[in-house]
């Protein structure tokens, strides 16, 4: 009956298990959520109270995104034309696959991808081809290739996450020349990479490449993200698709003055690939775990089933770190987050202490 498709469709929905976030917990330091700690507080602090200085939140924030657009121009040396802004990543992604896929829409993506991704398009019912990691969490570019000609849209997080995996810069061009349809490239995790290809969206027409201020730039309580395309598709992206006020004044001045202060944040940047590198290192002379490399600001690693003790045991040390269970091959999964020298000594000192 007509009166029974609401409570149908609710109980459909909630046979969905939704994008899961990290466990709360109070008092510990918090390494579970690749949020960038390294970033002074005060620093922020500082920033959002100069922000909160040129807004008047009793009015809509009308002509202010044009005027972050402008600096993310002159950061990023990109037309203003070929750029459009979001809720966060996630709202502008989820916003071309409410426009632009459907359940005949075939999407080609590595398994395991950004989990918000993947539980969109089980929302929307949209198909994916998922090509899995191997052993050592590398992706065969071969594969995707095979691939491709089933596929009408491909979404690859570079780097990804969970595995902080990248492909070399000329494969992943490469693959993005020759897919015909929709390519989605989400570079949240790219200032801490090797290679951004965002250059690429001046010639490539079918490319969206999506990035935010939560990880290099430290205001993922702002949720503040954008993205990078051909004109014809920022226009009808902002124009039409687009909430008319998606972000709010102070996340726009805010990410303003980050951009400002550009130097400092590139020098954070730097700091958490030396400690990236120092926490990958210390990993592995334990000799007891698959550490796997990163490009992102987190570390992967494979406790072999004792992920869940070892897990426990970090939080009851005063450390949270995020549990991912089986992934491929990998029967015990964690990942920690990279923070400060301080937060990373404590994380492997405990570690340590675990393993005597």
């Amino acid at each position: 009956m007509k009166k029974d498709w609401f409570q149908k469709r609710v109980v459909d929905l909630a046979k969905l298990h939704g994008y899961q976030k990290p466990e709360l917990h109070s008092g510990v330091l918090k390494l579970d959520s690749n949020e960038n700690l390294a970033i002074n507080k005060q620093f922020q602090y500082d920033l959002i109270d100069n922000a909160k200085k040129k807004s008047d939140v009793r009015e809509y924030p009308l002509g202010k995104i044009e005027n972050l657009i402008q600096a993310l121009s002159k950061y990023l040396k990109i037309s203003p034309t070929m750029i459009g802004v979001g809720n966060g990543s996630d709202q502008i992604l989820d916003l071309i696959l409410a426009n632009f896929a459907t359940k005949k829409t075939k999407i080609l993506t590595s398994d395991p991808t950004f989990g918000f991704f993947e539980e969109r398009c089980k929302l929307y019912s949209i198909p994916t081809i998922k090509i899995s990691f191997t052993k050592d969490m590398d992706l065969d570019l071969g594969d995707f290739v095979l691939n491709a000609k089933n596929a009408d849209i491909l979404y690859l997080d570079s780097p990804n996450n969970p595995t902080g995996f990248q492909f070399q810069k000329k494969e992943l061009e490469k693959l993005i020349k020759s897919f015909e349809g929709l390519v989605i490239i989400d570079e949240a995790y790219g200032e801490f990479s090797d290679y951004s290809i965002i250059n690429m969206i001046k010639t490539q027409q079918n490319l969206v490449v999506v990035r935010t201020f939560s990880k290099a730039f430290g205001l993922a309580g702002l949720r503040l993200g954008y993205f990078v395309s051909n004109k014809n598709f920022v226009d009808v992206f902002t124009r039409v698709i687009q909430y008319p006020y998606p972000i709010n004044t102070l996340a726009i001045e805010a990410g303003i003055m980050a951009l400002q202060k550009i130097k400092q944040m590139n020098e954070i940047t730097n700091l958490i690939k030396q400690e990236r590198k120092r926490i990958i290192d210390n990993l592995r002379k334990f000799g007891v775990f698959h550490v796997f490399d990163s490009k992102a600001n987190f570390v992967l690693f494979d406790v072999e089933g004792a992920d869940t003790r070892i897990y426990n045991a970090l939080i009851e040390q005063g450390i949270s770190i995020r549990k991912l269970g089986k992934i491929g091959s990998h029967k015990g999964c964690l990942r920690v987050t990279v923070g400060t020298k301080e937060m990373n000594s404590k994380f492997l000192l405990a570690i340590r202490d675990l393993l005597q």
